[in-house]
């Protein structure tokens, strides 16, 4: 039978229909949500977990009436893209610099040095030549799961790189200032000289269709004391939900896991993927890999560990200044991000911590892998996506002063939201932000109270 047509907008809706472009936990999440029902290929539809394909191809040429919910921004890559969020994140800091000074703008120091190969390679030639003897990481900008990355010392292995192969197709549908990354006319020997060209903002680029683009890599200083455990190097993944821009209003995750390296860590062996990259995909191909066993903690378990060996105090500093990393990487974007109200982003945050307890961000995932690895993993990821619908609240359900909702807590709201008190208190001197990463997550219990006035 066919479904009813949705109520008009701000009302509850007692039937949601979905589309899903992925598989997995996402589809299995949808399906069992009550009162959900996908919709058919040509049916309309109230909510849409697309890909970022489908997005860049249709999303502005379809028309969403008020209640309907979409689950990227429309320039996500803002964030997302490595050499978009470098580039970000150090014109905030320059802004930060002029109207608050350097110890504000100090605050946004939780970035290796980074460059966009190959617009900045005579910068990062420079800065190279400084520091002979530092490792540097190459990694391709429009890539995930450790493809394309390599670790380098010598200037010798860039310039290899800059004679092999690595073109990419171009579509002719990436953004306009991507054009700078290729490289200077001297460089343009990739091309066949039979294409012809046009100059646009002093770059020559070619325009057919079938041409090729210089794929775009950044050259990032490699963190060479990472904080091991067992001897192996890890990094974090945490979850952070974003329902606005303007103004901005984020969610953190109490659950999240730590990757480690399937090798026990060494800068002896720089070509040794299985030591340097933590990435699933990367290791779970690793000879002596045990998939019972796995590479992940979960994130309460490293704090604990953490805990137990440094002290709260310490721990306490350690994830207060992540929280600094997701506020601040998230207002680098605010003025350029396109906020649109029927767009919500989950992003996968990827932490690195140094043996001084410094976190580093490494980058940011606008389609963080919502696969699953183990059973545990599975869970974790169902439940994410559960709370992360109870916040988008197609069902209409919520008040908008909640603080918590199931395992995501409230950490801006246009400001600092306080730990204490009711959403929109004024900011006192006791405040104490409302982050809990890494503890207790009593999401069933805080669910039942939440909806427990509610009809099933």
């Amino acid at each position: 039978a066919p479904l009813p047509p949705p109520p008009s907008s701000g009302r509850p809706r007692a039937c949601v229909r979905f589309k899903c472009g992925l598989s997995g936990p996402v589809l299995d999440v949808l399906r069992c949500r009550p009162g959900w029902q996908q919709a058919r290929d040509e049916e309309e539809w109230d909510f849409f977990w697309c890909d970022v394909s489908w997005l860049r191809e249709n999303f502005d040429h379809t028309y969403m009436e008020d209640h309907v919910r979409i689950c990227h921004f429309r320039n996500h890559y803002e964030l997302s893209r490595k050499n978009y969020l470098v580039k970000n994140l150090k014109r905030f800091r320059r802004q930060l610099e002029r109207e608050a000074g350097k110890l504000e703008a100090a605050k946004c120091d939780f970035f290796p040095k980074t460059f966009e190969m190959p617009s900045e390679y005579r910068l990062f030639v420079e800065e190279f030549r400084k520091k002979p003897g530092v490792t540097w990481i190459m990694k391709p900008v429009g890539r995930s799961q450790g493809k394309g990355i390599f670790l380098f010392r010598k200037l010798k292995d860039i310039v290899d790189w800059k004679k092999s192969d690595n073109r990419v197709p171009y579509s002719g549908s990436f953004p306009m200032d991507t054009l700078s990354g290729i490289w200077l006319p001297e460089k343009l020997s990739v091309f066949s000289p039979s294409f012809p060209y046009t100059t646009l903002k002093g770059v020559t680029a070619y325009e057919q269709k079938d041409e090729t683009q210089i794929e775009t890599y950044v050259a990032q200083q490699y963190i060479e004391n990472p904080y091991l455990i067992g001897g192996r190097k890890f990094d974090l993944r945490v979850y952070i939900l974003v329902t606005s821009y303007i103004p901005l209003k984020a969610w953190l995750y109490r659950d999240g896991f730590a990757r480690f390296s399937n090798t026990r860590f060494t800068l002896n062996s720089i070509d040794d993927h299985y030591v340097h990259l933590t990435n699933v995909a990367v290791q779970k191909t690793a000879p002596d890999y045990d998939p019972e066993k796995g590479c992940k903690w979960m994130i309460q378990q490293l704090r604990q560990h953490l805990t137990a060996k440094h002290g709260a105090g310490a721990v306490a500093v350690l994830f207060a200044d992540m929280d600094n990393i997701f506020i601040k990487s998230l207002q680098s974007v605010q003025k350029v991000i396109i906020s649109d109200k029927h767009c919500f982003e989950l992003y996968g945050y990827d932490i690195l911590i140094d043996r001084d307890l410094k976190p580093w961000l490494l980058e940011i995932n606008a389609s963080p892998s919502l696969a699953a690895s183990s059973q545990e993993d599975y869970e974790l990821k169902c439940h994410l996506l559960k709370d992360t619908l109870h916040i988008v609240d197609m069902e209409g359900r919520l008040s908008g002063k909640e603080k918590r909702v199931g395992g995501f807590d409230l950490i801006w709201n246009d400001g600092p939201v306080s730990r204490g008190g009711n959403l929109g208190d004024p900011v006192t001197g006791n405040f104490v932000a409302n982050t809990h990463l890494g503890c207790f997550n009593d999401r069933k219990k805080q669910l039942r109270e939440l909806f427990g006035s509610l009809p099933a």
